[in-house]
């Protein structure tokens, strides 16, 4: 079994098309198909079913495409990991974060390490927090900032919290709330923005408003925190946000819930059947020392409290 037939296994099963894949691979049709075919033979079972010109996974493909995607990863981090024994000038990091970090702390932390190792590349992928865990397990990303706690199903991952940041009530700014706290109570019955399927905000929400006794009401859901805080700015209805994403809208009033309230702790994570390539480990202290400064010197963002020391 060769790297190159797994990932010639790969571009077939994702364009589930021969002719696409082999363009993808840059190579020709004939040559794709034979290392497709010798990857078969190797592994005794057919990958594809091929009827009526519909390329399709057999069992057997589907049950190795998983399995190639982490092969063909790990074969990509262990390249980087050779090429940045010069001493981490050249090399790739691929992080992941939640949005509202990407739009909060995240950009000076990223910053600073580019100043520090301007020959590193930085590959961000921004998500929720469950769609993050999965591309850490695939070997899509070598670090990412996730929201704890992990579910039960989630892969073995090695976590260290940082933050903890408070949840608020947003609304648009016509409509400030006259008192200085909500309780999830006040949420019954009032329209809601709602994130889409997969977000922990939207989770931890619905958590709240049944624990409390009711199902929350959504005048539009489906969206990423971007299109969240338009739709709110827009007067569609309320949302609970991270505080930290109301920075810089002024179109948008945001309300912290009753003590206790609602939180949520940021960790950073990685997988821990592999070590963290030479890049990887300078970001992570990087964002670490970054984190821990802001924390003392008190420029964390409102509603954003230190764990890390």
């Amino acid at each position: 079994m060769q790297l190159q037939q797994l990932a010639s296994f790969v571009a077939v099963a994702e364009t589930r098309h021969f002719t696409q894949a082999a363009e993808r691979m840059r190579v020709a049709q004939p040559s794709l198909s034979k290392q497709i075919k010798a990857l078969e033979t190797d592994l005794g079972a057919p990958l594809f079913s091929r009827a009526r010109g519909n390329v399709t996974l057999t069992p057997a493909g589907e049950a190795l495409l998983p399995l190639a995607r982490r092969i063909l990863a790990d074969a990509d981090t262990a390249r980087q990991e050779v090429a940045q024994l010069a001493g981490l000038r050249r090399g790739r990091v691929r992080l992941g974060a939640t949005p509202s970090l990407c739009a909060g702390l995240l950009a000076d932390a990223l910053a600073r390490f580019h100043r520090a190792y301007p020959g590193i590349e930085l590959l961000v992928e921004e998500g929720g927090s469950r769609d993050l865990v999965r591309a850490l397990a695939r070997g899509q990303l070598d670090l990412s900032l996730i929201i704890m706690p992990l579910q039960s199903d989630d892969p073995a991952l090695v976590t260290q919290e940082i933050l903890r940041e408070n949840l608020v009530v947003v609304t648009h700014s016509h409509e400030p709330s006259q008192r200085p706290y909500w309780e999830i109570e006040d949420l019954r019955g009032r329209p809601m923005v709602m994130f889409r399927h997969g977000y922990d905000l939207r989770e931890a929400t619905l958590a709240a408003c049944r624990q409390a006794g009711f199902e929350p009401r959504f005048a539009v859901q489906g969206g990423e925190m971007d299109a969240v805080l338009r739709f709110v700015e827009a007067g569609l209805g309320v949302a609970v946000v991270p505080s930290m994403v109301l920075d810089g809208r002024p179109g948008l009033s945001g309300t912290p819930l009753a003590p206790p309230g609602l939180s949520r702790t940021i960790a950073l994570a990685h997988r821990k059947d592999v070590e963290p390539t030479t890049a990887a480990q300078a970001f992570r202290e990087t964002l670490l020392t970054f984190v821990v400064e802001a924390g003392h010197e008190g420029t964390l963002p409102q509603g954003v409290d230190l764990i890390a020391e």
